[in-house]
């Protein structure tokens, strides 16, 4: 996260994460998820707030799934299925399951495939949000596989050269274990920016960076600047001139991937969503998985060791720094805004549950 997300330490309330954890289980099953599925869910979001992935956590989201459950967008208790598949693939239906339950699931079932295939590959329609794409990516960690985790995320991001929100924000996310380094664990959209953080910046009264965001006409916002009251969010690269084209275009294999190869339809032809798709590699049937690992942290700490340019002390690398949040969070605990703090002991107020917040 880049600084100006951060809640500011003098206002910041400090939850411990067991605390936050327990909060949000209940939350979960007064939704009426089982309580399984409920310990499931809040995993994921906790993954995402002690890795300073604030934008996904509990901050921005639970919000948005309590509306959802409410208006029966989510269901808490679905049936997934298999409707189509073979040997190392298969397609299977969410039954409108929430996505932080239906992507591990998926991705565990991925992981078995590769077990037996050396790679599996799980396409699941007719979902829900599945919080932080890292969090599915690195279940693969475990096994000495690298994985992969993808999404078809709102649809708010303009083409190139477009004035009109025609793509997913559609985030990818990638895990590779190490041996003694941080495993690399890549997660973005592919848009300049992910659309939560516009909302993080808009709680936080922060401004936006050039490139982020357009005007309602489609013109790319390149000043910093307030947010303006209508905006759509740009591809990776801004403009055409640095790379939208790529994003752009990233994001339309995404939404290949994740929707259309479902026969669910993409973009505002969407039939349903959203639609994920789950990727796992088993290293022991491309390689040594010892001498992918040792290669792993030569390159790794290669970067880390790499010279700086001016004003800059370090090189990282995806996953690294964190890493080191997740470290100093659950020892501090997770700094969250006051106005997070105040919701939630609203909602658990007015579902009966304990205040453990105060």
């Amino acid at each position: 996260m880049l600084e100006r997300f951060h809640v500011p330490e003098d206002i910041a309330v400090r939850v411990p994460q067991e605390t936050m954890r327990a909060t949000v289980e209940g939350i979960f099953q007064e939704m009426g998820m089982p309580e399984a599925d409920a310990r499931q869910a809040a995993d994921v979001l906790m993954y995402a707030d002690l890795r300073g992935i604030d934008s996904h956590g509990v901050s921005n989201m639970m919000r948005l799934y309590v509306t959802w459950f409410r208006e029966g967008i989510i269901n808490p208790t679905p049936e997934p299925k298999i409707t189509h598949g073979a040997a190392a693939v298969a397609t299977m239906d969410s039954d409108r399951g929430h996505g932080l339950v239906i992507g591990p699931q998926a991705m565990n079932m991925a992981i078995e495939r590769a077990e037996q295939y050396g790679i599996g590959a799980i396409t699941a329609t007719n979902g829900a949000h599945f919080g932080a794409a890292a969090y599915h990516a690195g279940l693969a960690l475990e096994h000495d596989m690298i994985g992969l985790a993808m999404t078809t995320g709102g649809l708010a991001l303009v083409p190139v050269h477009g004035a009109k929100p025609m793509v997913g924000l559609n985030p990818l996310g990638v895990a590779a274990p190490a041996g003694r380094e941080a495993p690399f664990i890549f997660d973005a959209s592919m848009s300049s920016v992910a659309g939560n953080k516009i909302q993080l910046a808009q709680r936080l009264g922060v401004s936006i960076l050039p490139g982020w965001i357009s005007e309602k006409d489609g013109t790319p916002i390149m000043d910093e600047g307030p947010i303006p009251q209508e905006w759509m969010v740009l591809p990776l690269g801004g403009t055409r001139e640095i790379g939208a084209h790529k994003g752009y275009s990233l994001a339309m294999m995404l939404e290949i991937l994740s929707s259309v190869l479902g026969n669910s339809g993409a973009g505002p032809f969407r039939r349903q969503d959203p639609c994920h798709h789950f990727l796992a590699y088993k290293i022991s049937a491309f390689g040594d998985v010892a001498v992918f690992k040792q290669d792993m942290d030569e390159y790794l700490r290669g970067l880390m060791d790499s010279p700086t340019a001016p004003g800059h002390d370090r090189v990282v690398y995806a996953g690294l720094l964190e890493h080191e949040e997740e470290a100093e969070r659950l020892q501090e605990g997770i700094p969250y805004h006051p106005e997070v703090i105040d919701w939630f002991r609203g909602i658990t107020g007015e579902l009966g549950l304990p205040d453990r917040l105060s």
